[in-house]
């Protein structure tokens, strides 16, 4: 069957994936390394998101600011734990200003910074001076707010969406007077991601706490979400961190109790970025394109005249006019249609595959024929083929299209996340109680190798880095712990020692 990409993922998904940005009009290479160009359909999946996370992040008690991009060198220094973690990515300003020499600019020497200024790769550290400005009683707190904002981490292997030296996301801040109510935000925090990837990107994830040496920088606990893209590998695709006192301690934040006593504040930070973008191609996108669950698809109804030059033109146009008035007045899953009448001087084939290979849910077109007969042509994105072989494309009358466009859209929504839900069950092999064994369960089935859950004893220190040692010899890491998973009952497989819990292990992006 010939598809509309020239690479399949079967074939290099690796190069499928750099296609369907490219085809799909995602993004596109800017001139800097590592930084991309969003193009409007990519970037409106983007808003998409951020309506519906932000709604969500309120709903929670938060409230929206923003903190400068330049944070002082100094800032980092406090918390060593922290400016390690990141010292290999940060980008550094450490002049002002440029100066003409010889017909080229350059730097002019004399405009040298009194200190460097560190160029936001994450904003603990400036939120972190702000609440110890902010928080001086127990009645200050909680403190809840959120940021969306660019940051920058000098990546060296990038590829857009996944891996970007510049990136958009949101990262929230939290303050709390216990320990125990910051774990619990930390947490619930880490369920609004699920939620969102679940029901808004139609991502299954699994939710559980990251090991040891795979936290934030500074933390005492992370929770992460991760995915399981199509050729197996995994995507964190958010996270969520208990950072403790420890910024409180580097930054000073420290409140006078109820009984007059000063304390350290507990604090938490949790983000979400465009990388879940890159999640969504990899989940749902098959060899003709992006499939974009309508939730999150700027458009969910394309409308495509069938234009000849005739004089039927005007009123194929007019019938689309009106259909996608109608489509636009209904409701579903909660909000108003959005329906796009693509009324561009263009080849009407050229216009479909040019939908599908952007993921627009449903596809109508509206050809002279179904203004007289009163229907549509619609074509499904998640159904694009027959048995057959064949564009499955559906003759019906236009009162049952717009009659029952709610519905559609909502079996789109759940019929997507459902595919991917039986994918991440299928490929996730349990009962695996050896080492060997592990090595050999990705080394037959190199292509797409999916994840293994295996039992381990919570090595810490140096016997955690022999671990890690040893899957990084076969490019695995460690994922997560599920917090669903069933309780351990055997022995670690790579300490021998009896088994505290369940972790994931895979590839990973």
């Amino acid at each position: 069957m010939k598809h509309a990409l020239s690479v399949t993922r079967e074939q290099d998904f690796a190069a499928w994936y750099q296609a369907v940005v490219s085809e799909a009009d995602m993004a596109e290479d800017s001139g800097v390394r590592g930084c991309m160009v969003i193009r409007p359909w990519g970037y409106g999946i983007w808003e998409r998101m951020q309506r519906l996370l932000d709604d969500a992040i309120k709903a929670t008690g938060h409230e929206n600011c923003y903190f400068p991009l330049f944070i002082p060198l100094s800032y980092f220094e406090k918390e060593a734990e922290h400016v390690e973690g990141f010292a290999k990515e940060m980008a550094v300003v450490t002049h002002h200003r440029l100066k003409a020499d010889g017909g080229k600019l350059v730097v002019d020497p004399d405009a040298k910074l009194e200190e460097p200024l560190v160029v936001r790769p994450t904003s603990e550290t400036v939120i972190g001076a702000a609440f110890s400005r902010w928080v001086q009683s127990w009645r200050d707190l909680p403190v809840l707010i959120n940021q969306w904002a660019n940051v920058v981490r000098w990546e060296m292997r990038t590829r857009m969406f996944l891996r970007t030296a510049e990136f958009l996301w949101q990262e929230g801040h939290t303050v709390h007077a216990s320990e125990a109510e910051a774990r619990e935000h930390t947490l619930r925090m880490l369920e609004v991601y699920r939620r969102f990837a679940e029901e808004a990107v139609a991502m299954p994830v699994i939710a559980g706490e990251k090991p040891e040496n795979e936290r934030f920088p500074g933390a005492v606990a992370t929770y992460s979400i991760e995915a399981m893209m199509q050729d197996g590998k995994a995507l964190q695709a958010g996270t969520s961190h208990f950072l403790g006192t420890t910024f409180s301690q580097a930054q000073n934040i420290r409140f006078q109790n109820a009984s007059g006593e000063l304390e350290l504040a507990q604090t938490t930070s949790w983000g979400v970025s465009t990388r879940m973008i890159g999640g969504m191609i990899m989940t749902h996108g098959d060899d003709d394109g992006l499939r974009v669950p309508p939730r999150l698809a700027p458009y969910q109804v394309v409308i495509v005249p069938m234009l000849r030059d005739s004089d039927e033109d005007a009123s194929v146009l007019d019938y689309a006019r009106a259909l996608a008035g109608e489509l636009n007045a209904q409701t579903a899953l909660g909000e108003p249609v959005r329906a796009l009448l693509d009324a561009k001087a263009i080849k009407a084939s050229n216009k479909r595959w040019a939908w599908v290979k952007k993921g627009a849910p449903v596809i109508v077109e509206v050809g002279p024929r179904d203004v007289a007969g009163g229907n549509v042509a619609v074509i499904r994105r998640d159904r694009l083929y027959q048995d057959s072989g064949k564009l499955a494309s559906a003759i019906q009358p236009r009162a049952e299209l717009v009659g029952g466009i709610a519905a559609l859209l909502e079996e789109i929504q759940s019929g997507m996340f459902a595919e991917a839900r039986t994918r991440l069950d299928a490929n996730i092999r349990r009962g695996v109680s050896e080492f060997a064994e592990l090595e050999r369960c990705f080394a037959e089935a190199e292509k797409f190798p999916g994840w293994v859950e295996v039992e381990w004893s919570k090595p810490s220190g140096a016997e955690l880095e022999q671990v890690d040692q040893r899957l990084k010899a076969l490019k695995l890491t460690l994922r997560n712990v599920p917090e669903d998973a069933e309780a351990a009952t055997g022995a670690c497989i790579f300490t021998g020692k009896p088994a505290v819990e369940r972790v994931l292990v895979g590839r990973s992006y």
